[in-house]
């Protein structure tokens, strides 16, 4: 036998003896978790793909239906750039803005057809 396969049994070992250790004897694994059914939609308008693609990959169209109305374009500037770079969304350059601009074309306007 190897030295790295020793290394790895014994890694593999370890590791399946702490995950043991961890949890408390008799202890069950938690209750699966079946979210609510989706009670919002993106409105549809030119961009709109580009919103589902990114941001129903991590939340549903709830979170952008529920954020304060006819917020200004600052705003949405700033939320897709926290998705970026506090929560990692995978965006290119391109994609952040086309969701932004799908955002504040279709959020900020009074006339959008929110709720």
């Amino acid at each position: 036998m190897s030295p790295l396969s020793r290394s790895l049994l014994v890694v593999i070992f370890l590791a399946t003896s702490w995950g043991a250790a961890a949890r408390e004897p008799g202890s069950k694994a938690p209750p699966a978790y079946n979210p609510p059914p989706e009670s919002s939609r993106f409105i549809a308008a030119p961009g709109v793909e580009a919103a589902q693609k990114h941001c129903l990959a991590c939340h549903s169209a709830d979170y952008v239906s529920t954020q304060p109305p006819h917020m200004p374009a600052a705003f949405w500037q700033n939320e897709v750039a926290k998705m970026r770079n506090a929560y990692g969304a995978h965006l290119s350059d391109d994609d952040a803005k086309a969701v932004t601009d799908y955002l504040v074309t279709t959020y900020t306007e009074p006339s959008a057809g929110r709720r």
